[in-house]
């Protein structure tokens, strides 16, 4: 997810809440803190399904990310307190399949609207993007269109990254480099680095705290972050580049646990997560692509944002080789 949202005051319902007349259909779902911020669309999301379900209470647990979720689980094993996570990308389903504490969604798949095919019968999409380099027009007048010639911009030419080890984004430039180039992706980590300012931990410090604070012409993020600017702020000065090698592809997806004593509240959760309902808050509220058409609700400026072509791995190449691939970086970056 887009992280468009500083992660401040959020909607952390669900932990110590006390006794109600819903309490006995209480759904928890563990999801990432800028998804339940004041600006993101868990507050509406929310609103929208219990005035649905009549007399149950949704309550969303915030994590720092995609891979918070995914260890929380397995820390947590049998015993979670979850009926639903919302937030694993395709790139750590393997590793959450792998568990074994997640259950079919059952859920229809005719409307999804996604730029690849999908069957999963676990994972349920709520929304999908294009990692991607985003730029400061005010600083970078011309930016590169490919990995090629990000490699030989002048040296003025900064990156701002997120560590793949803790961040999705940061995952996501990992499999987009090593997509493109194969074996020879430790050498390109190599060049690339004479060009990184910082490498942060998530998304949220690396574009709220470096790079909207002037630190660096470009900062990783996704292709449909300019899209709140544009929405939201009224400003065409933050775009993003687009290399004609393609975008590696993120889709977020949403899964219920076997374990939970809620299983038709969360199938009747993840049967609302592809209506319009739920699909109105992405767009801006994650600022992501809604996983289904949303004809004339889907805004304008997602018209003005870059198409590239979609890379990926399946989640099972990813969970085979995401520790090699990693140890490439790792490497990479201390020479």
């Amino acid at each position: 997810m887009q992280r468009m949202i500083a992660t401040g005051a959020l909607a952390l319902a669900g932990l110590g809440a006390g006794a109600s007349a819903a309490a006995d259909r209480t759904l928890t779902v563990y999801t990432y803190d800028s998804f339940v911020s004041e600006w993101g669309p868990g507050p509406g999301i929310e609103e929208a399904f219990e005035a649905r379900c009549g007399d149950c209470d949704l309550e969303f647990v915030a994590l720092p990310g995609g891979v918070d979720i995914l260890q929380r689980l397995r820390l947590e094993g049998e015993g979670t307190g979850a009926d639903l996570v919302l937030g694993l990308d395709m790139n750590l389903m393997a590793e959450a399949r792998a568990l074994d504490l997640l259950a079919p969604h059952q859920a229809d798949l005719a409307p999804l609207s996604l730029p690849i095919a999908w069957d999963d019968e676990t994972f349920l999409p709520y929304d999908w993007g294009h990692f991607a380099f985003v730029y400061d027009t005010e600083q970078l007048e011309t930016p590169p269109a490919s990995f090629a010639e990000l490699l030989e911009a002048p040296e003025d030419v900064q990156l701002i990254l997120q560590d793949p080890r803790t961040s999705v984004t940061g995952q996501g430039l990992l499999l987009w480099i090593r997509k493109v180039y194969g074996d020879q992706a430790p050498a390109v980590w190599e060049r690339l680095n004479e060009r990184v300012l910082a490498v942060t931990n998530g998304w949220s410090q690396a574009y709220f705290s470096l790079f909207m604070n002037g630190e660096a012409p470009m900062v990783l993020s996704y292709a449909t972050s300019p899209a709140y600017h544009m929405a939201v702020e009224g400003t065409e000065r933050y775009q993003a580049a687009e290399f004609e090698e393609g975008h590696y592809l993120q889709v977020e997806t949403a899964a219920m646990l076997r374990t939970t004593e809620q299983p038709e509240l969360a199938r009747d959760f993840l049967a609302f997560i592809l209506t319009p309902d739920f699909q109105r808050h992405i767009p801006l509220g994650n600022v992501m692509n809604p996983a289904i058409d949303l004809g004339d609700e889907l805004p304008e400026v997602f018209d003005r944002l870059i198409q590239p072509e979609s890379l990926t791995f399946t989640p099972e190449e990813v969970r085979a080789h995401r520790r090699d691939w990693i140890r490439e970086w790792l490497n990479a970056s201390v020479r």
